[in-house]
């Protein structure tokens, strides 16, 4: 159930000028970070004392402000929506886990409606306290005992629906308000099982990440009720159980496996035995083995026989035992004799373990990572250091091996240990968010897929070995109920089974099991990935898939992966048959790139080993996945108004569409993830649609907003994997967040059904048209077309291109014009007037009519009428240009002639005339 908590809103306290953070709860898996404790976010972070303030005075400031904080964990417990009959014993239980009398001023309980998502009660709390216990109840004035604030019979709906505690002191959802996560402390999302609408929205606001809890009304005969336990360390759940309204909630230990440890004796912090061992349905010899943090080696070992169900408690070396600083227990199926004193760790893994910290000693990752993968090993109480002690098995998970389901608990004389009801205050912990989430997005997401592994690195150290699970959904996503599995090819046996219950997804959706190289969420010890043949599986479930005791569960699968190396082609005909028969093993081949190789899914489809490629790793990022050619594009899309859609892609003929997806969005950004099969046709097209003579089947969509064709594996379909988009809407939200999209924003018209590909002057244009699969697109064409010779004048700036006078005439027409339609036509801008000439192509005769319609009520002024002033105005400016050359000429001819005149009739001087004497010849 559900997810864990990871968000918050602020709160303010009741002191005065000071802010403590506090976050919900996540009613599905409650995640804070250790026992009750004044939070750092607390008021006393931003506390100054004052130099005149005593000592004593700022003590009791300071405690009083931790109690405040501690005071103010208040929690929804226990909620019975649905009784036998006429629903007479419902209600509402609040806990304080202060455990005493709490004041409830400023808190608000809302109900709220999963039909709609808004609040249908909302009670105010104010005046009221809990009881000195910590409890509260609101419900059915006939409940016993009766409850403080009475609600008439059949108040509480049955689901989906929730229940949300906000406060104190914010201003709180008003009947009929929208689900709100301001100010949101605690919720539970809860429906049942008749109910035949989600909760997705509620899930989404009030507990992300977490699924609805439902009331089962046939999980017991007679009334039953959604009871908060305690799992394990910081986590809290729900569970169905015997109604205990006012009392502590009923919540047992669970079964988490075949064999399990129940207790182990202390004295102080140091192991004395005997442990107590719980036997289910193993049998056989079985050792308990005791190992030095320090050396990661046994330290001693003590053997016993699983022959019934019940207890069993085994005696161990404590002379051995006394100088043990931090420590590691484990049960092993096998002889003490496999088990020699001084030895390293086995690989085996244990059917049950416990890792506890010492002072100055932790665990090594490879010790961790074998007893209890992806568990933290227990810090003790350092409270109890002397005297004898317990650790007890008290947490209600149901995996195995986590040390987080025990506590620490002082043995006093003549009392027996003993389980909290809750172990850490839920407010311990907070993150800094006031904002509300958005909206979550609908549709049908799917399940996780394996998304890369690496099971062969270069060299011996094999410490780059790693399996990548991926969500559909590209969110970050809880991995509650989910198991891994690695299987043996060679005997056909589980050797690992890692229980992921608890952990998240990053906000991409990866998540890494691997190497402690890479830096994964769970590390493994190197070289534990095996090579092959072997396999590789996840599967959904709330026990251990390895309860089914076959080699290859069958319940809950979601994905698999089969693999061999060059050197293991045998033995993987058993793997292929129980996951994916007819199949052929992948094979990791090692020759193909000169550095690491790993297999990366490169498609959508589930439990097909055709959607892996060979290539280079890719830890927690997109995928290294071939780009398909850029010739395959979308090609018309129909249905545009929301009736019969379908998508038309063209391509290389016989191009495989393996590893591709069309991602349609709706208007309301629902979202619809379509992997694509098989190939194009001898003739280029595929058809997705519902048609008979589609290629591939579509979802029910009633609205389009925007076509997305992807390859690899689209996280919203990421812009680096985005093969072709078309748009359909200016809604921001169905366009690429970022640069580096092409993409075209088309606009449907009302009387065209579909948005065709059109080639135009080399270049490619959308045009509405009509719908045409399985055919050449409609384009316009020269045989309906309509002469254009006009001149128009705007107030602002023309855009002088086809598609930007296509979509001034679209504005008056509403007929469909598209750049295409103006191929023909030749356009000149001056300024702010447009002269266009040529031919406008149509897709019919009708389509050419409106165009002329149009055509003739825009034409407000004739070009004639507006190109004879213009021809006027450069008349003059040339007979401007005439005249001043005239004058320039005359002028010129002018100061020749006065300049000639006035030289000839001035006479020369005397000196002038002697010398042109002497130059003359003599007669004889």
């Amino acid at each position: 159930m559900g997810g864990r908590f990871f968000g918050t809103r602020q709160k303010e306290q009741d002191l005065p000028n000071h802010h403590q953070t506090s976050p919900k709860i996540n009613p599905g898996l409650l995640d804070v970070s250790g026992p009750s404790h004044c939070p750092d976010s607390s008021p006393l972070s931003s506390l100054r004392i004052l130099p005149t303030m005593s000592v004593p005075r700022a003590l009791v400031l300071f405690f009083s402000v931790c109690f405040s904080a501690v005071h103010s964990c208040l929690i929804i417990s226990e909620v019975n929506a649905d009784n036998p009959a006429l629903d007479t014993q419902e209600f509402v239980e609040l806990f304080s886990l202060s455990g005493g009398s709490t004041s409830l001023n400023g808190y608000t309980l809302v109900f709220y409606n999963g039909n709609g998502n808004v609040a249908y009660r909302v009670v105010n709390l104010s005046g009221h306290s809990t009881d000195e216990r910590g409890f509260f109840l609101i419900g059915s004035a006939e409940l016993q005992p009766p409850p403080a604030i009475q609600l008439p019979p059949n108040s509480v709906q049955n689901g989906p629906d929730a229940i949300a505690l906000y406060g104190p002191s914010w201003v709180p959802v008003a009947e009929k308000g929208n689900v709100s996560a301001i100010g949101l402390l605690d919720a539970l999302v809860y429906t049942s099982r008749l109910a035949t609408s989600s909760a997705d929205i509620l899930v989404h606001v009030l507990t992300p990440g977490s699924l609805p809890y439902v009331e089962n009304s046939f999980f017991l005969d007679g009334d039953e009720s959604i009871q908060r336990c305690w799992l394990s360390e910081n986590y809290y759940s729900f569970q169905n159980a015997v109604p205990t309204p006012g009392r502590p909630n009923i919540c047992p230990p669970s079964n988490p496996g075949h064999l399990w440890i129940n207790r182990i004796q202390l004295s102080g912090w140091t192991l004395t035995g005997p442990v107590e061992i719980s036997v289910g349905t193993d049998r056989g010899s079985m050792t308990v083995v005791v190992y030095d943090l320090q050396t990661d080696r046994v330290k001693t070992s003590a053997g016993f026989q699983a022959s019934a169900p019940g207890n069993v408690s085994v005696n161990l070396d404590t002379a051995s035992l006394t100088d043990l600083d931090g420590w590691a227990l484990a049960v092993y199926q096998g002889k003490v004799d496999d088990f020699p004193k001084g030895s390293l760790a086995n690989q085996l893994q244990p059917l049950d373990a416990f890792i506890c910290n010492g002072l100055t000693n932790t665990p090594s990752n490879l010790l961790t990572e074998t007893l209890i993968p992806g568990r933290k090993a227990f810090q003790f109480d350092r409270s109890f250091s002397e005297g004898d002690a317990y650790v007890t098995r008290c947490g209600t998970a149901h995996w195995a091996r986590d040390p987080g389901v025990f506590q620490h608990h002082l043995q006093r004389p003549s009392e027996s240990s003993h389980c909290s009801w809750y172990h850490s205050c839920p407010y311990s912990t907070a993150v800094n968010v006031t904002d509300e989430p958005p909206e979550p997005e609908s549709g049908t997401e799917g399940d996780f897929l394996i998304s890369e592994v690496n099971t062969d690195s270069p060299g011996g150290a094999e410490d780059e070995e790693f399996l990548e699970l991926w969500h559909p959904s590209g969110h970050r996503t809880s991995l509650d109920n989910v198991w891994v599995l690695l299987i043996n090819g060679n005997d056909g046996k589980i050797y690992r089974e890692i229980e992921l219950h608890g952990q998240y997804t990053d906000k991409h959706g990866y998540f890494v099991i691997g190497s402690d190289k890479l830096k994964p969420q769970i590390a493994l010890p190197p070289n534990t990935i095996q090579n092959g043949p072997d396999a590789i599986a996840i599967y959904r479930s709330t026990s251990p898939p390895s309860i089914e005791k076959i080699s290859v569960p069958k319940n809950g699968l979601l994905d698999a992966v089969v693999y061999r190396s060059r050197s293991s082609d045998r033995n993987w005909a058993d793997l292929i048959n129980a996951l994916m028969p007819g199949q052929l093993p992948l094979l990791e081949d090692s020759t193909l790139l000169h550095e690491d190789e790993s297999l990366s899914r490169c498609g959508l489809s589930r439990l097909d080993l055709n959607s892996f490629r060979v290539s280079s790793l890719t830890p927690m990022k997109d995928n290294d996945c071939p780009r398909p050619p850029a010739e395959l594009v979308i090609n018309e899309v129909g249905g545009v108004s929301g009736v019969d859609v379908y998508v038309e892609l063209i391509g290389p003929p016989g191009l495989s569409l393996q590893g591709l997806v069309i991602v349609l969005y709706e208007l309301s950004t629902a979202r619809h993830v379509i992997p694509l099969k098989g190939s194009l046709g001898s003739d280029g097209l595929f058809l997705i649609g519902n048609e008979s003579r589609a290629d591939q089947s579509l979802p029910t969509v009633t609205s389009l907003g925007s076509i997305w064709l992807c390859y690899g594996l689209p996280t919203i379909c990421a812009n680096s994997k985005v093969q072709d988009l078309l748009v359909l809407s200016n809604n921001s939200n169905l366009q690429p967040a970022c640069c580096g999209v092409m993409f075209s924003v088309v606009h449907p018209v009302a009387r065209f059904d579909s948005v065709s590909r059109c080639l135009t002057n080399r270049s490619t244009v959308w045009t509405a048209s009509h719908p045409t699969p399985h055919l050449p697109n409609l384009c316009p064409s020269p045989i309906h077309s309509v002469h254009m010779d006009l001149c128009l004048q705007a107030e602002s700036h023309i855009t002088c291109t086809p598609e930007g006078f296509a979509k001034m005439l679209e504005g008056s027409c509403q007929c469909g014009i598209s750049g295409a339609h103006l191929a023909g036509v030749n356009l000149t801008c001056i300024s702010n007037s447009l002269y266009a000439e040529g031919h406008v192509f149509a897709l019919s005769n009708q389509q050419r009519e409106l165009v002329a319609q149009t055509l003739q009520a825009t034409l407000t002024r004739s070009c004639s009428a507006i190109q004879e002033p213009v021809h006027s105005k450069e008349s003059s400016v040339g007979l401007q240009v005439g005249l001043v050359v005239t004058v320039v000429i005359l002028c010129a001819v002018g100061g020749a002639i006065f300049y000639y005149l006035y030289k000839k009739k001035r006479p020369q001087d005397y000196l002038s005339m002697e010398l042109n004497e002497q130059d003359s010849p003599v007669d004889l």
